[in-house]
């Protein structure tokens, strides 16, 4: 079973068809004990991390989570799933999950034709192989809405990166926990194929 974390941040149904689209049949659910079962999960998102992290605790999602990363099966992030993964957000100065030591920091861009959010499409480069990223290519763009960048603490968990003024981490990872900053359901056939490649995903690089 693979199983879409609900913690009240939007976009789950855009991930949700995708998902079918590639043929994974991923339920949707809000309930601790239905994650903790699950063969695989995703962990999408959109918002803020201050009332994502509020939602996860009030229903017991954020240590169903942990449990489920401890136990070694396949987690895959995405945008907001991907920041509130890191120990901290200067976003109202939130303590988060901690699954991977780091921090997530605003961007302060200096050029004027910059604008916060980062917003559409951008080149995303593989850095470190992954399962996750096989196929992508030099030039393959994939869609990002986000105001803030992770920072991992370790280069080592950092697979691919994206320029948008800095260079920052697009796709992170370690051990069976990969995660991405852009939105994979959103960035058409490159995007389906990396859903694609979470469904053969064992766990490793």
């Amino acid at each position: 079973m693979v199983v879409i974390v609900d913690y009240d941040a939007g976009n789950l149904r855009s991930v949700q068809r995708a998902c079918h689209q590639v043929g994974i049949d991923a339920v949707i659910s809000a309930d601790a004990d239905t994650l903790r079962a699950a063969e695989r999960v995703i962990f999408p998102g959109v918002g803020a991390a201050g009332s994502a992290m509020a939602s996860l605790q009030a229903n017991g999602l954020d240590q169903a989570l942990k449990e489920v990363i401890d136990a070694g099966r396949p987690v895959f992030g995405i945008c907001l799933g991907l920041q509130i993964s890191l120990a901290h957000s200067e976003e109202n100065d939130q303590q988060t999950l901690g699954v991977i030591r780091g921090e997530v920091v605003r961007f302060r861009p200096c050029a004027k034709d910059l604008k916060v959010p980062h917003m559409g499409w951008n080149e995303v480069r593989v850095v470190r192989p992954h399962h996750m990223l096989a196929g992508i290519e030099p030039g393959d763009e994939f869609y990002f809405v986000h105001a803030y960048y992770p920072c991992p603490s370790s280069e080592s968990d950092v697979l691919a990166v994206t320029d948008y003024e800095v260079e920052f981490a697009s796709a992170i990872g370690r051990g069976n926990y990969f995660a991405t900053q852009f939105h994979p359901e959103k960035s058409g056939r490159v995007g389906l194929r990396m859903l694609s490649q979470f469904a053969s995903w064992d766990g490793t690089c």
